[in-house]
């Protein structure tokens, strides 16, 4: 296995702000030469990125067969766009290695936790704008990831609102007008990729309204969408088990964890789809 850790910087970064990729590397022994990859963002209310939502989650997605790298952006004092604009950078850097790693460049997915979900369903939101694009230096289609992966993602700034995550986000910018910006379900157009979506009923840190105003939204404009609501358990749970548990005990939900085959079935169903269209074109 390729590891490798890339520094990522962009207008706005802050020293350790990273890419670290986990690359299954190629092998005369082995049928598959390519893979798709995963692309992770952990949560942490934008003040940190958490080791709990980083390697556990990338292992279990390794072990399903796809290459992995998880970002490490910039959280507060960083403000609104950076985080974004270095997941921009993230995939702007797949894209040139994808042939060197083995990865298939229609078949990048992002996942994201909590407010690593929010800046996850940005990308999906946003990166069809020339603003995004033009600050990135790519075109628009290199941003585009093939599905969402979100986990209890922060989403509105409205009533439900995590309202940490969105003073974290934006600090002295938070105006009107950047709320509605950064409050996701108001900016779903049908340019946003299919999603796979799962929070729990009981979450009392991001309510489960968030996942469920993005679903209205995106029903709205016909964009398919995976969603399981679980009925207990609480905020954080990355893998549900104990690979993934705090320090303190915190983070095993037994009824949660069916979420982990759930996703590797869509996952498998899109690179099916994806793998048949282009054999056909």
């Amino acid at each position: 296995m390729l590891t490798e850790t890339i520094t990522i910087q962009v207008e706005g970064s802050l020293p350790g702000a990273r890419l670290c990729i986990y690359i299954q590397e190629k092998s005369r022994e082995l049928r598959i030469k390519e893979r798709p990859l995963i692309l992770l963002c952990p949560g942490g209310g934008y003040e940190w990125t958490s080791d709990r939502e980083a390697e556990p989650m990338a292992v279990q997605f390794l072990a399903m067969g796809y290459h992995v790298a998880v970002l490490r952006y910039s959280c507060a004092p960083a403000v609104f766009p950076t985080a974004l604009l270095e997941l921009a950078e993230a995939m702007k850097l797949i894209h040139a290695h994808a042939a060197e790693w083995g990865v298939k460049e229609d078949q990048i997915y992002v996942e994201g936790c909590s407010a690593g979900g929010h800046l996850a369903a940005s990308l999906g939101v946003f990166w069809h704008e020339s603003w995004i694009s033009e600050r990135a230096g790519v075109t628009n289609e290199i941003l585009r990831p093939a599905g969402l992966i979100l986990c209890y993602p922060v989403i509105t700034s409205g009533e439900y609102a995590h309202r940490g995550s969105f003073e974290a986000l934006l600090k002295g910018q938070k105006t009107e007008e950047m709320m509605e910006k950064v409050s996701l379900e108001k900016q779903v157009t049908e340019h946003m990729p299919p999603v796979f979506l799962w929070h729990t009923f009981t979450d009392d840190c991001v309510p489960v309204e968030n996942s469920l105003l993005l679903i209205a939204a995106m029903r709205k404009v016909n964009v398919p969408v995976e969603f399981h609501m679980y009925p207990a358990g609480g905020h954080g749970l990355s893998t549900c088990t104990e690979l993934s548990m705090n320090v303190d005990g915190y983070g095993v939900q037994e009824q949660c964890q069916s979420w982990l085959p759930l996703v590797r079935t869509w996952l498998a169903e899109k690179v099916r789809c994806k793998t048949e269209t282009n054999m056909l074109g």
